[in-house]
């Protein structure tokens, strides 16, 4: 028979917990626990590495009971601190949270085998999430492998004339007073006719109807907070 592979499941919400532990019931040789919180669950890893140590912790990110008594207050935290302590566990998060700006912030920074959104998991996502994760190999869920595609590409076509461009944008009534204030990357300043032929192309590229749109845009994708 196989050896188990051990797995914990870190939420606050014990219907959460109860949902993806009903999907994992279903794949065999797992042995799993579960923690309400962060602190929990780096106490649980840390007193069963020497003996039987953890191989998967799957995480939320957000924690509404962390509290000023918390010593690790949200997901982010709790994955800095394992790997700070170069704890051999593979870390995957199972979150609601699917904005472009955290999604990136979190992959981007922390690097975690698996982004799952606990909406839309099932036993078979699951089940292959962790076969990957397992092979030193990523998994994202379609929805968060999307984004992190269309930031990448975004990020591409980006330059920081663009970048000043947006972050201008929301600033001024009128284009026109916008003229004198973005520089090239040589510090001569543009003119208008070069700003307007550069939202035209921002708006083709980000797929934007209008000016507005074209900064909401920005926004979803993260270029602007």
């Amino acid at each position: 028979m196989p050896n188990k592979i051990k797995i914990l499941i870190v939420d606050d919400h014990q219907l959460i917990l109860e949902g993806i532990l009903s999907y994992l019931k279903d794949i065999p040789h797992l042995e799993i626990e579960t923690a309400n919180s962060c602190d929990e669950a780096f106490s649980k890893i840390k007193t069963c590495l020497q003996n039987n140590p953890f191989q998967i912790v799957f995480t939320d990110l957000s924690f509404d009971n962390a509290d000023e008594n918390s010593l690790i207050d949200s997901g982010e935290s709790f994955i800095k601190m394992l790997q700070k302590e170069e704890i051999p566990i593979k870390i995957g998060v199972i979150t609601g949270h699917s904005e472009t700006n955290r999604v990136y912030s979190v992959i981007h920074n922390l690097n975690p085998s698996a982004y799952i959104l606990k909406g839309n998991c099932d036993t078979a996502e699951l089940n292959f999430a962790i076969q990957k994760m397992l092979a030193n190999e990523v998994y994202y869920t379609h929805e968060i492998h999307q984004k992190i595609l269309k930031r990448a590409l975004v990020e591409i076509q980006m330059d920081d004339v663009a970048i000043q461009i947006l972050k201008e944008l929301p600033k001024h009534a009128k284009i026109g007073n916008m003229e004198g204030i973005i520089t090239k990357s040589d510090g001569s300043l543009l003119k208008i006719r070069a700003i307007e032929n550069k939202l035209a192309k921002l708006r083709a590229d980000l797929q934007a109807i209008n000016n507005t749109d074209l900064v909401l845009k920005a926004k979803e994708l993260g270029i602007l907070d």
